[in-house]
């Protein structure tokens, strides 16, 4: 991969005055390509001829909302999202996590802080030492396997799993976002055995298990909806209560 100031960034927002000032800050930081769109169908028509590395994506757009957007996209690609936005309900920053969203910060913001996350998000997702030396590429649990190269799900036996995204067509392939994968993996190389919730932050987040019980709990929540034959009755990928998760040894 290349370096992370060499990854293309598409910013979505509409206010020109804080597409030119995120563009100014990142620049700065050293990134040198920004691309920038400012409503849904800009960002929608990008994405027909190219593909970015990472996307910053504003909620509230004139013609849609980036919560749609990001699940659009998520039918194609899972391509690392950052929400930056103006909302701060809870509601919200747990609604784009679930989504497959890496992580959610509030406008206004401190420009080091943003240019720090966009930088870990793009570390953990294309540098990260587990991409490159974990042996296994493929992870089976029952009818359904795991594609780390691709970053897929695929059921077979004649039958695939309906997508995530609820739009009541069968997918052959299932896409999971860069955090699903981190976490798969981590499971994977520990299989049979718990993975702690301070370990499985360590993988993912790089942190320590404080601030981030729910977040955590969305992303397992959303992983069991892509690898569960019943989500709330979980066969694989199991809570241990208090003390972490584990994935089952076949």
């Amino acid at each position: 991969m290349k370096h992370i100031y060499e990854s293309t960034l598409l910013l979505v927002d509409d206010n020109r005055e804080l597409r030119e000032m995120v563009v100014g800050i990142l620049h700065r930081e050293g990134f040198s390509n920004i691309d920038t769109a400012s409503c849904v169908r800009e960002a929608e028509g990008y994405f027909r001829h190219k593909e970015p590395d990472m996307i910053i994506l504003d909620i509230n757009l004139p013609d849609g909302d980036g919560f749609s957007l990001m699940q659009k996209i998520r039918t194609v690609s899972n391509v690392p999202v950052l929400f930056l936005s103006a909302r701060d309900e809870d509601s919200d920053r747990l609604l784009g996590l679930g989504l497959g969203a890496d992580d959610y910060m509030v406008k206004p913001f401190l420009p080091k802080e943003l240019t720090l996350r966009i930088s870990a998000i793009l570390k953990r997702t294309y540098l990260s030492p587990n991409r490159e030396s974990c042996q296994e590429e493929k992870l089976d649990l029952g009818p359904c396997s795991v594609d780390f190269k691709s970053g897929t799900v695929r059921w077979g036996q004649g039958r695939w799993r309906e997508s995530a995204q609820g739009d009541g067509e069968s997918k052959p392939e299932i896409p999971l976002t860069a955090k699903e994968l981190l976490i798969l993996r981590k499971l994977s190389e520990n299989r049979g055995n718990i993975v702690t919730f301070d370990q499985l932050c360590q993988a993912v987040w790089e942190d320590n298990y404080f601030g981030y019980e729910n977040t955590i709990m969305v992303h397992i929540r959303r992983l069991r909806e892509k690898i569960e034959e019943n989500p709330s009755k979980p066969k694989y990928l199991l809570t241990v209560r208090g003390l972490g998760y584990k994935l089952v040894k076949e």
